[in-house]
């Protein structure tokens, strides 16, 4: 989708190019609606949804998949109202990123009851923040067929970012196959979806891991190639609800600055992002402005948002956004018209988890030659964690965890000018400088035999009371990843400091990526009241139990 700043592009011939697609789908980026104004009205209801020419089952919105772009404006009210046309399930809508009272974030159970079956919840909220954001359902599994959409906030004043034009990138998963036939696999076999494992040809070639490193990692039931858990096996990856054949098309005039504002709104898949032949400015990340900074590639997690700006010459130009694991990509075009194309590079080679990615610090290879079994008691030593709940959910404590943020992602190491969260400064001064008050370590814990995950080794269905904090207080949270897997962490109603040395003027974020067998800290203002939703946003890893409601209290208030 795309909104011109000096004109709105013309969808042209695109038509043929794809004719079993309805005219808003077409992919040219005059694409899907934007909905403005004072009452903004959304239906969620059950559609088809045709990819690459195959057709399968889908939850949309306002009959479009993403939904419709929802634009608002700094200091005004919102009012949207949301009617669940689903004939037998309760649904929602959250705003991601949104900073609003708790009653009106979206999350049944937790902030409301959720919207039955033909009822109309309408949410109202002042609007007092600018950015890239978007909105998705917070009910079961919805998300995964297509629940979800772009939301864009106009500054009230004037935008620090130039740009002549911009657009709008949703990146998504979907599969033909139901989100709960793919939770019940994931159940069954915590790797059903990895097709891409170590293999004895690999080894007689002289690819991949050599043999004591390979007996090393099978005795501690480890698979270094285990970097997705759903991967392009099941799933094709979408710009704006177009796979890579249907090549959706982003216009520009030769020499524009050209705004791209990236939403990772895929349900398990990490991208990698890079435009092949053009650098891209990072201006902001998770809807906050940064101070610019030229990247040839960047690591998108689930959830998160980057803002790009991009001068192309020309010519045609690919987007293309690998997943982490390389099983797949998501592809479209930047070009000055219609039908121009650019080449598509072939899936770089798939990375290997290292012993960084369990944990072990910067341990090398080397330190594995005592034998698969000494590694394989350490892996779960309790009392490196003692606050962590001694659990079957618990299959692993990493040893000797270490702050990432300055690791570029996973497959990433070694490809030139790729951003890291220690790239990015906050245009502004932090809001809230005052040292923290206390500190909270919390551990991401799973056992990804039983596909089980939670927060200290406690599953959401098995919490007994929320994670308390006093309205007002100033709290450092270090995050620990004791898994092998990447855990974007999003917090409702709330912006937290990245500690990463950047004084006041740390990055600010409402998620964060927490690499494998790394850790996280950041500094948390807790001044939102109320209950707040708090979780891993890989969706089957929140299904599954990692998620946890914070409670934000007036000081003498019991949680």
């Amino acid at each position: 989708m795309v909104i011109g700043r000096r004109s709105l592009l013309a969808a042209g011939g695109a038509a043929a190019l794809v004719p079993w697609l309805p005219a808003w789908a077409q992919p040219i980026s005059s694409g899907l609606p934007t909905v403005v104004g004072s009452d903004i009205h959304l239906k969620i209801a059950h559609r088809m949804l045709t990819v690459d020419g195959k057709t399968s089952h889908a939850i949309g919105i306002n009959g479009t998949i993403p939904g419709p772009l929802v634009r608002l404006k700094e200091g005004t009210e919102a009012r949207i109202h949301v009617t669940n046309a689903l004939p037998d399930e309760d649904s929602s809508i959250h705003w991601h990123g949104l900073i609003l009272p708790f009653h009106m974030d979206g999350v049944p159970g937790i902030s409301f009851p959720g919207i039955a079956p033909g009822a109309t919840f309408t949410y109202e909220f002042p609007v007092k923040q600018s950015g890239t954001y978007w909105y998705h359902s917070h009910s079961g599994l919805q998300e995964q067929m297509g629940h979800y959409g772009p939301l864009v906030i106009d500054p009230a004043g004037t935008d620090p970012v130039a740009y002549d034009r911009e657009h709008v990138i949703v990146l998504s998963d979907h599969s033909p196959l139901h989100p709960h036939v793919i939770f019940k696999k994931l159940k069954q076999m915590g790797g059903y979806f990895n097709h891409q494992k170590q293999t004895l040809a690999g080894l007689l070639a002289g690819k991949d891991q050599p043999l004591k490193d390979r007996m090393a990692w099978g005795a501690m039931r480890m698979d270094p190639t285990d970097i997705s858990d759903v991967t392009g096996a099941a799933y094709t990856y979408l710009v704006n609800g177009l796979g890579p054949d249907d090549n959706w098309t982003g216009l520009f005039r030769p020499g524009e600055r050209v705004r791209l504002r990236i939403i990772n709104a895929s349900a398990m898949t990490t991208f990698n992002v890079r435009i092949r032949g053009l650098k891209m400015e990072v201006v902001q990340a998770d809807g906050l402005n940064v101070r610019p900074v030229e990247v040839g590639e960047f690591q998108i997690a689930v959830a998160e948002t980057y803002d790009v700006v991009v001068t192309p010459g020309d010519g045609a130009y690919s987007l293309i956004a690998e997943s982490s694991d390389r099983s797949g990509m998501a592809r479209a075009t930047l070009a000055p018209r219609a039908g121009m194309t650019a080449p598509v590079p072939p899936l770089r080679r798939r990375p290997l988890a290292t012993m960084q990615d369990m944990g072990m610090g910067g341990m090398d290879h080397g330190a594995m030659d005592h034998g698969g079994e000494t590694m394989k008691h350490s892996m779960r030593d309790m009392s490196l964690a003692p606050a962590v709940k001694d659990t079957p959910t618990v299959q692993s404590i990493s040893p000797m965890p270490v702050d990432r943020t300055g690791d570029p992602g996973q497959g990433l190491d070694g490809e030139p000018g790729v951003l890291t969260y220690r790239d990015l400064v906050a245009l502004d001064r932090n809001p809230d400088t005052r040292t923290p008050s206390r500190q909270l370590q919390i551990h991401l814990t799973g056992n990804m035999e039983r596909y089980m995950w939670a927060f200290d080794g406690v599953k959401m269905n098995e919490v007994k009371a929320p994670i308390p904090f006093t309205e007002g207080e100033r709290v450092r949270v270090t995050l620990v990843n004791d898994t092998m897997m990447t855990h974007p962490i999003h917090l409702h109603g709330h912006f937290f400091e990245l500690v990463t040395g950047k004084g006041d003027h740390a990055p600010r974020k409402h998620t964060v990526n927490v690499q494998p067998g790394g850790k996280v800290t950041f500094d948390l203002t807790a001044d939102a009241p109320g209950d707040w939703a708090f979780h891993c946003h890989l969706l089957y890893h929140m299904h599954a139990g990692m998620m946890q409601v914070v409670t934000v209290r007036p000081a003498g208030e019991a949680a």
